[in-house]
């Protein structure tokens, strides 16, 4: 058997483990051969593709990022794209194609399958907004990452009596800032899912100043203010539709010295969550779904992603994990509360 395999959206902590179980198992036992794509759905659109063997995956385990490049190229927006695609796997005599990647490029595969070509997905996301699995790899590397900043961060505010926002990923679901408000103590967690009120969170960060103590806020890139309490821009969108964000911890700042008379600062982590090596518990978890794609494959499972269910992999159909996103529950958000102020 051959596969093809891709790596789509933003690169993420733990794809390089997901292709290396992949590879391993596929070629190992079941003595498949494989391809790789350049650049998410740019490669089996434009056909660039590269032989995937045992060699080309040896000592990757612990590297950032991804050895096959990824894009936000939709195919859903090329004339054709899905028509393309598939007579060039026909024509590059590939079996099977795994699809690594989050909601877009899951969303991709899913139609691929509809149109009738065998394709496994295997989730990825530092967001962990994916439904269908209990958590994705990324996704711990990435709170691990932003926590060592905030406690970092919560040093210099002590020592200059201010107020430090940290801003973090996460357009449409919190799971980033919930988290990493939590393990390092902040005094305000704001999510997309809980519009907030300014005048509340001032109020949080004034409650330190008058305890002598100093603020640190973590807050998602698509927090949202309830209406009229504070005015945010927009940018520009990507392939797939999606608002570029970016801002609101810089407005959020300049809103709390305005309101507090007191210095705030901002710090945008931005790619820092993505980049670098995984954690242990993502090597593991990315490891586990490669091996688990190759079974599925092997198995004609098509049309299924791997996903983690407590302890186990299992097999979830594609439209489950792109049906709707996985957001932060308000009861989650209520115990994060409990520490505001």
């Amino acid at each position: 058997m051959r596969i093809g395999v891709l790596t789509g959206g933003g690169d993420c902590p733990g794809l390089n483990a997901a292709i290396r179980g992949l590879v391993r198992r596929g070629a190992k036992e079941y003595g498949a051969e494989f391809t790789g794509f350049r650049d998410g759905w740019r490669g089996p659109l434009e056909r660039d593709a590269v032989p995937l063997g045992v060699a080309d995956v040896r000592d990757i385990l612990p590297l950032g990022g991804t050895i096959l490049g990824s894009s936000r190229t939709n195919p859903l927006k090329e004339e054709d794209g899905i028509g393309r695609i598939a007579r060039n796997l026909a024509e590059l005599g590939l079996d099977a194609l795994v699809a690594i990647g989050g909601e877009d490029t899951l969303g991709v595969a899913h139609a691929l399958h509809e149109a009738g070509v065998p394709v496994v997905g295997v989730p990825k996301t530092i967001d962990n907004d994916l439904s269908g699995t209990d958590q994705t790899f990324g996704f711990d590397t990435a709170v691990a990452i932003a926590t060592e900043a905030a406690d970092r961060l919560r040093t210099t505010a002590e020592s200059h009596h201010r107020a430090l926002v940290c801003e973090v990923m996460g357009r449409h679901a919190g799971w980033i800032a919930l988290h990493t408000g939590l393990a390092a103590g902040a005094e305000v967690v704001l999510v997309p899912e809980r519009p907030f009120d300014m005048a509340q969170v001032t109020a949080h960060v004034e409650a330190r100043f008058g305890a002598a103590r100093a603020a640190v806020l973590v807050v998602s890139e698509g927090a949202r203010p309830l209406e009229g309490s504070l005015e945010l821009q927009t940018g520009e969108l990507d392939a797939f539709g999606h608002v570029r964000l970016g801002g609101v911890g810089e407005r959020i700042a300049g809103e709390l010295e305005r309101r507090t008379g007191r210095e705030a600062r901002s710090v945008v982590l931005g790619h820092l969550q993505r980049g670098g090596t995984p954690t242990a518990f993502d090597r593991v978890l990315a490891t586990r779904f490669g091996l688990h794609a190759a079974d599925a494959v092997h198995a004609g499972a098509f049309g299924a992603m791997v996903a983690l269910r407590g302890t186990e992999i299992v097999r979830v159909p594609l439209a489950e994990a792109v049906g709707t996103l996985k957001t932060v529950p308000l009861e989650r958000y209520a115990e994060a509360e409990v520490f505001f102020g």
